[in-house]
C-alpha cells in the first residue's frame, strides 16, 4: 500500500496560543501509522500565526480524516483543514 503526503493548516484559537507547545501536543497525538514530516508556519492576521504540518498516511480509505480528528480534539486549536495532498 502506498503513502500520501498532505499538508495540514492548523489554526490556533487566538494569537496568545504558545505554538511550540502546540506542536509538541500535535505530534504526541499523532494516530498509529502517521507520521509528521516537518512543520511550517504561516503569518495570517493581527498576530494570529497558523501551524502547517506535512503529515504521511497511509493510502487508504479515510487518508487524512483520523489525524484532522486528532488534531482538532487538542486544546487550543480553532480549526483543521487539508491544504494540499500528493502521492509519495
Amino acid at each position: 500500500m502506498g503513502k500520501v503526503a498532505a499538508q495540514l493548516k492548523v489554526m490556533p484559537e487566538s494569537p496568545d496560543v504558545d505554538l511550540d507547545a502546540l506542536q509538541e501536543e500535535l505530534e504526541r497525538v499523532l494516530p498509529e501509522g502517521a507520521k509528521i514530516n516537518g512543520f511550517k508556519r504561516d503569518d495570517i492576521a493581527f498576530g494570529l500565526v497558523a501551524l502547517l504540518p506535512t503529515v504521511i498516511v497511509p493510502d487508504e480509505a479515510g487518508g487524512t480524516e483520523a489525524v484532522e480528528e486528532a488534531f482538532a480534539g487538542v486544546s487550543g486549536v480553532e480549526s483543521v483543514s487539508v491544504e494540499d495532498v500528493g502521492r509519495l
